[in-house]
C-alpha cells in the first residue's frame, strides 16, 4: 500500500468518524444551515479520500500523479477543514479558505486525468 492509499484510508476513517460525530453529537447543537455546511465537509472529505485511495492503488507514477495526491490532501484540509471550523464556530471569515480547497480538488482531478492519460498503454 502506497503513501496515498494510507492517507486515503486515514482520511476515510476520519471522515466516517466526523460524520458520526456530526450526526449524533452535533445534531441538537448546530443550526440546520451549519449542520448542512458540516455535512458538506464530510461528503467532500470522503469523496476525496476515495480518490486518494484509488490513486494509491493505481499504477500511476511520477510527479503529476504525486501532485494529484498532494492536491487532494491539501483540498481535504482546506475545504473540509474550513467547513468544519465554520460550522463549529460560526466565524464566517473561515469560509474564505474554502474556495482554495476547492481549487486544490479541481487541480487534483486535472492532474489525475493527465497522469491517467500519460500512463495508458
Amino acid at each position: 500500500m502506497t503513501f496515498f492509499a494510507r492517507l486515503g484510508a486515514a482520511f476515510g476513517f476520519l471522515g466516517v468518524a466526523l460524520g458520526a460525530f456530526g450526526a449524533h453529537a452535533l445534531k441538537e447543537r448546530l443550526a440546520p444551515d451549519m449542520m448542512a455546511i458540516y455535512q458538506t465537509g464530510v461528503l467532500y472529505q470522503l469523496i476525496h479520500a476515495l480518490g486518494l485511495l484509488a490513486l494509491g492503488v493505481s499504477r500511476f507514477e511520477g510527479k503529476i500523479a504525486r501532485a494529484s495526491g498532494c492536491l487532494f490532501g491539501a483540498g481535504i484540509v482546506l475545504f473540509s477543514g474550513s467547513l468544519y471550523a465554520l460550522a463549529l464556530t460560526g466565524v464566517k471569515l473561515l469560509g474564505a479558505v474554502t474556495p482554495l480547497g476547492g481549487v486544490c480538488f479541481l487541480g487534483g482531478w486535472a492532474a489525475l486525468f493527465v497522469a491517467a492519460n500519460r500512463d495508458r498503454p
